[in-house]
């Protein structure tokens, strides 16, 4: 087995992106290696693409998709700023992000996009009540579709 060089200052310019950015994960590859640096401060070691197991903890659909409040789609959309996997809760097991009804304030997270290994937070773009919640955790998603109403 070959040893593999950590190259420190990636390591340094890939942690500044996740506080810059506020993503949750980034993962660099290059060729059959890869490195994962998590919001937590957790990295874990590289390993040939062809054997990478699912990263642990990830979100899964298994959270009940909450009723949209019936009425007509006024307000504010809450749309896809990329094409990627939505998440409405932050960690299996965990309580959704938000629910149809709850008030929220700009910038608070509403949910997740899953890019490329990249989890990255969707915030409220004003305050306002959830009105709508039109995807389930666990969808695909396509850039600019409407994911929520906020009223």
């Amino acid at each position: 087995m070959s040893r593999f060089e950590i190259d420190e200052d990636a390591v340094r310019l890939l942690a500044g992106l996740l506080e810059e950015t506020g993503v949750a994960e980034i993962e660099y590859r290059d060729g059959d290696r890869s490195l994962r640096i998590a919001a937590r401060g957790i990295a874990q070691a590289p390993a040939p693409a062809e054997a990478a197991a699912p990263p642990q903890g990830l979100p899964t659909g298994a959270a009940p998709h909450p009723q949209p409040i019936p009425a007509a789609a006024e307000g504010t959309a809450v749309t896809a700023p990329i094409v990627g996997t939505v998440y409405l809760q932050p960690e299996p097991g965990q309580p959704a992000f938000v629910q149809v009804g709850d008030r929220v304030q700009a910038g608070q997270t509403l949910l997740i996009i899953e890019a490329m290994k990249v989890y990255n937070q969707i915030p409220a773009p004003s305050d306002g009540v959830v009105r709508q919640i039109l995807v389930s955790s666990g969808a695909p998603v396509e850039y600019a579709e409407t994911l929520m109403i906020l009223g």
